[in-house]
Parts: C-alpha cells; structure tokens; sequence
C-alpha cells in the first residue's frame, strides 16, 4: 500500500526552515500569512514578493487559508455579504498570483445552529441560501482561476452541515474540508460524532483536510501523537474514501520536528 505523502501549513519565517523537506518529495503547502487580521486592509505585495522568492524548486500542490475573522459568509446581511466577498475575491488574488490551486475558507455552522435547529426552523435555510449567495461570484472567479474553495469545520457538531451546503450549492470548486483537532474539540466539549464520522460523512466531497492533535478541551494545534487523537482509526478513515483530499499538517509550534513526527507516523504504517 502506498502511505499518503502529508503536506504542511508554512509561513514566511517557518517555512525555510523545513524547505528540503517539503521540496525533497515535493510535498504539498498551505500558505498561511494572508488570513491574519487586517491582512486585505494594508499594501500585502511585500508578503507576495517575498513568497515568490522562496518558491523556487517547491514543486508540490500549493494552497492558501483564506481570510477568516470576523467573515460570516452565511450573515443574513446583504452588505456583510459583501464585505466577506471582497475578502475571498481578495484571498483569490493571492492564490492566482502564488500558483495556488486551492483555498480553505470557514464553515458557517455552530453548536448553536445544531442545538436549535428545530426550536428555529428558519434558521438553517437561511444558512444555506446566504451562504450560497455570498459564494455564488467567489466560486465563478475561482473557476476562472482553477481554484477550489474548501469549507473547514471551526465549531461544527453535525458533521453533514457543511456536506449539505456542497452539495446543495453544487458547484465544482467548492469541496469540504476537514480540521481533525475542531472536530475532536467539538467531540470532547459538546459530545458531536467523532473525528471518523466526519470524514464517513464527507465521503464524495471531500478535498482537504488539516491535521492536527488536541486534548478535547482546546484548539490547541499539536503535533500528531501529542493529544488524544487515535490516528490509526483517522487514516483508516482517509483510506476506506474514493477520494484523495489533500492531507496538510496545521501544527503551532516547533515546524522543525516535523520529519520526526511523520517519522513516526511512517513507522506505523499510516502516512509519510
């Protein structure tokens, strides 16, 4: 069987560091400088120029995390909407303009929408439809740009919310992703279904996924083996898929330990 080759989230100061490791088999990279608050509000071409200069000889798939705080794409607010598709058209931007063929956006979807999905009926429609009116001109401007937008859990407990919204909205540049610490927080802190039945769930529409170890109680973006994750059952998971979503490591800290911990992850026979 052939183990799937992780990639990983880099920034400009921890991405040289590591660089023949992921350039060696050429692995794949999740750009993450251009999501932090107040990133679009400024002049960001220095961020570009600078990742254009670390590029040469990346060879892997290449994707960025979209711009998040505080962008609701679900807000019923017309004008909202609007500043969150600025946003996206922005992050799309970056994307074309580093070669980018993906990017990670937030899910709209809480604990409370979950709890309360029966107590206000006309809630999860709402979702669904400003959501899809807010993605409608992102997604005709990532097509163009062969880009593929993917909706990451953050607090979500139904782990088929953000498969319905794919499904629902139906076009070929949107997929789902999943973040395996989110979805054991959320496991461990409001009793939602474990991180394998968000991945059973995604089966078909599954694109990407951030890999990550907590404790249950914190997004607390540990190095795989370091929380409470069972990773045996998670990749098992991964490989029962007809998909092959794009597998990247989102730790905190100490990115230089990485080839030791997919080391050890090798050793057992789930990735390399």
């Amino acid at each position: 069987m052939t183990l799937p080759l992780l990639g990983t989230a880099v920034t400009l100061t921890t991405y040289p560091e590591i660089r023949d490791w992921i350039c060696g088999p050429g692995r794949a990279i999740e750009i993450q400088d251009f999501c932090g608050i107040g990133v679009f509000e400024r002049d960001h071409s220095d961020m570009i120029s600078a990742w254009h200069g670390l590029l040469d000889g990346h060879t892997g798939p290449r994707s960025i995390h979209g711009p998040f705080f505080g962008l609701d794409i679900a807000s019923p607010d017309t004008e909202v909407r609007a500043i969150v598709q600025k946003r996206m058209m922005q992050g799309l931007d970056v994307a074309e303009a580093l070669g980018a063929d993906l990017m990670v956006i937030h899910s709209p979807f809480t604990h409370w929408h979950q709890l309360n999905r029966a107590n206000y009926p006309e809630v999860y429609p709402s979702l669904m439809s400003c959501s899809a009116d807010c993605l409608a001109p992102v997604l005709a401007r990532a097509a163009d740009t062969g880009c593929t937008l993917v909706l990451e859990n953050c607090d979500d407990t139904d782990p088929f919310a953000r498969v319905d919204l794919v499904r629902e909205i139906g076009h070929g540049n949107l997929k789902v992703s999943i973040d395996t610490g989110h979805a054991d927080i959320c496991h461990g802190r409001y009793d939602a279904p474990h991180v394998v039945d968000f991945v059973a769930a995604a089966a078909g529409y599954l694109g990407h996924v951030h890999l990550q170890d907590v404790d249950g109680y914190a997004d607390r973006h540990w190095h795989p083996g370091e929380g409470r994750i069972a990773w045996g059952p998670v990749f098992a998971a991964f490989a029962a898929l007809e998909d092959s979503p794009r597998l990247t490591l989102e730790v905190r800290r100490d990115l230089h330990r990485l080839p030791e911990t997919v080391s050890r992850l090798e050793a057992l026979g789930l990735a390399c």
